[in-house]
């Protein structure tokens, strides 16, 4: 056994909460001239692929443009990070990192209509033989039409990216309540 397939498999516990596939990443393509400015606010995440870093309910993330280009990033679990552009060149291929001692992870634009929804895909290949992947269907509101949330899926199936495993999150919760999803009451 190469020495990459036993690492792979000593890391199979941690990572069973997520959606690991063999081989390359897919490369789709991100939303052409995107508008970092224009995507800035408040998000609902409507369904994703399950992720260790993102569990409950009523999960919304706010982007902040800062000062210096980077992006303030707040989600509703008190997580709080930073995204940038990772080349100016793919403006909607940014990099988003919640510790300054983990790397930049992808946070890919895939498209976009700034007013509505948005479809993020997130990809990390591990020692050549794999990869983990996550994807979001996010809206601007705490729901979108099942219709839409089928477009944002076959569009995610054409690009190679696996669906199967997406879950949608509740969005019920009172202003009140807690969104990690332990019923607990925020003070």
């Amino acid at each position: 056994m190469s020495p990459s397939c036993f690492v792979l498999l000593l890391l199979l516990p941690l990572i069973s909460a997520q959606t690991v596939r063999w081989g390359r990443c897919p490369s789709p393509p991100v939303q052409p001239d995107f508008k970092l400015q224009e995507y800035m606010g408040k998000w609902y995440e409507i369904e994703k692929i399950p992720a260790y870093f993102s569990y409950g309910k009523c999960i919304e993330a706010n982007y902040l443009l800062r000062n210096d280009g980077t992006v303030l990033v707040r989600n509703s679990q008190v997580v709080e990070g930073t995204a940038k552009l990772m080349d100016p060149r793919e403006p909607a291929k940014l990099g988003v990192s919640f510790s300054r001692f983990i790397p930049y992870r992808p946070y890919w634009v895939l498209t976009t209509d700034y007013t509505n929804f948005t479809v993020v895909y997130s990809c990390t290949e591990m020692f050549g033989v794999g990869h983990i992947h996550f994807a979001w269907i996010l809206s601007r509101s705490p729901s979108l039409p099942d219709e839409t949330v089928q477009r944002c899926k076959e569009m995610l199936m054409r690009e190679g990216i696996h669906v199967a495993a997406m879950k949608p999150t509740k969005q019920d919760c009172a202003p009140e309540e807690d969104h990690d999803g332990s019923g607990e009451k925020e003070n």
